[in-house]
């Protein structure tokens, strides 16, 4: 009987070695949960024997039961290293369209060529849908959908309108060549430079040049100065001249007080084929200029046309709201990462990599978010690491091997015994 119950020992011995052995090998391993082997002893007892005389048969593993001990935080450059700081699992998807959810505390997610935010197994993250404020329309399992960073934002809208308000001084002289060639700076006195967006919303560099056509009449005390001009604007969108009525320019009239005469309107130029291939037509507003004595400033420049929001950034704030900010200055919310907890976390199956699935002893799914129902505050840029303490599982491997090695000893005594047994001779 002695045989058995230290073979017992040594396979507990081994088992409990085995399970240090893995917390020891995962504690590099980001979001792991170390587990700890414990054991229950081994008694054969009937109603007729009395309970001073039962004997134990040795020990058997009970259970190897996985400890959710918070494992340390550690600082990154990702807005989507996530860690949570207390209990919960984030909800991930093995497929996009399949029905099945996993858990995982690892937060190192990344985006995929598809722009799905992934874990490095390739799971899918799975968040909550959110209205365009940002507010949650709903937080339960069957609401999850994976998240998803779209690359644009926005409708582009060709340019139509641009307006432009400049000061021109009065006292600058003509240009010192003519006539005006916009490859020769000498030839005109300012330039300015709008960017407008053709019907697929890309970028064009609008540039109007300004040249002087009358020089500035002296000054004769004590009478004030006379301001009166005339100023030619010549516009390009790329290389393209723009041209209104057959005129490639457009003539600005000053009075003698430096106010804007003319034109009274704004000038639409004659259409033009941008690169896109849609014809368009722009106007230029220039009546907001003025002419004094100050230097040339670009006080007011506005256009109506629309880019296409490239997507630049996401970040996750403290509540797990997803927001994406595009070029165009779009910032959108894409949804609220989900937060599941159980009522037994330690009754969860293990799948390897950090990833989890529930089962009859964890209890169903509780879904919530940062901060609700016990589930731990969201930190982004942030990455869990495992919960093993190799100095514990140090200590606790020397007396794994130190029961080993009594059971073998016992082992060895018994066979001993048994050996001398046989060797009795009448």
């Amino acid at each position: 009987m002695s045989f058995y119950t230290a073979l017992s020992g040594l396979k507990a011995a081994q088992t409990d070695m085995a399970s240090i052995s893995h917390n020891i090998a995962n504690a590099s391993t980001n979001g792991f949960k170390k587990s700890r082997a414990e054991f229950a002893d081994i008694i054969s007892s009937s109603v007729s024997l009395s309970p001073t005389q039962m004997i134990g048969s040795g020990t058997a593993v009970k259970a190897n039961r996985q400890q959710f001990g918070q494992g340390n935080l550690v600082q990154s450059s990702s807005s989507l290293d996530l860690a949570i700081s207390g209990d919960g699992f984030f909800a991930v998807k093995p497929d996009p369209n399949s029905a099945t959810v996993n858990y995982t505390r690892n937060g190192a997610f990344l985006v995929d060529a598809n722009n799905n935010v992934t874990d490095a197994n390739g799971n899918f993250l799975q968040v909550y849908p959110v209205d365009g404020s940002g507010n949650v329309t709903q937080a339960s399992m069957g609401t999850l959908q994976n998240l998803t960073l779209p690359a644009t934002s926005g409708n582009p809208k060709a340019t139509q309108d641009v307006t432009l308000g400049v000061n021109l001084n009065a006292k600058t002289a003509l240009p010192l060549k003519t006539p005006f060639n916009r490859l020769d700076a000498s030839s005109y006195n300012q330039a300015t430079t709008t960017t407008v967006y053709d019907a697929g919303g890309n970028p064009m560099t609008m540039t109007s040049y300004y040249v002087r056509d009358t020089a500035p009449i002296p000054s004769n005390p004590p009478a004030a100065d006379d301001l009166s001009s005339t100023w030619s604007v010549y516009s390009f969108v790329g290389d393209q001249k723009m041209t209104a009525g057959g005129s490639d320019s457009v003539q600005l009239q000053f009075g003698n007080t430096g106010q804007l005469t003319a034109p009274a309107t704004k000038t639409t130029f004659d259409a033009f084929t941008p690169a896109s291939g849609t014809a368009q037509a722009i106007a230029l507003d220039l009546n907001a200029s003025t002419q004094t004595a100050a230097p040339f400033k670009l006080a007011a420049q506005t256009q109506d046309g629309l880019a296409v929001g490239q997507l630049q950034g996401v970040t996750v704030d403290d509540a797990g709201i997803v927001k994406a900010s595009f070029s165009n200055g779009d910032i959108k919310a894409l949804g609220q990462v989900a937060l599941i907890n159980f009522s037994n976390p330690s009754g969860l199956r293990q799948l390897g990599d950090s990833g989890w699935a529930s089962t009859g002893v964890s209890g169903t799914p509780i879904a919530g978010s940062a901060g609700q129902k016990g589930l731990g505050n969201l930190m982004s840029g942030t990455i869990e690491r495992s919960n093993v303490d190799i100095t514990e599982e140090l200590v606790n491997l020397i007396a794994a091997q130190r029961n080993f090695q009594a059971n073998a000893k016992a082992l060895d005594t018994s066979s001993q015994i048994s050996q001398t047994i046989f060797n009795i001779r009448s």
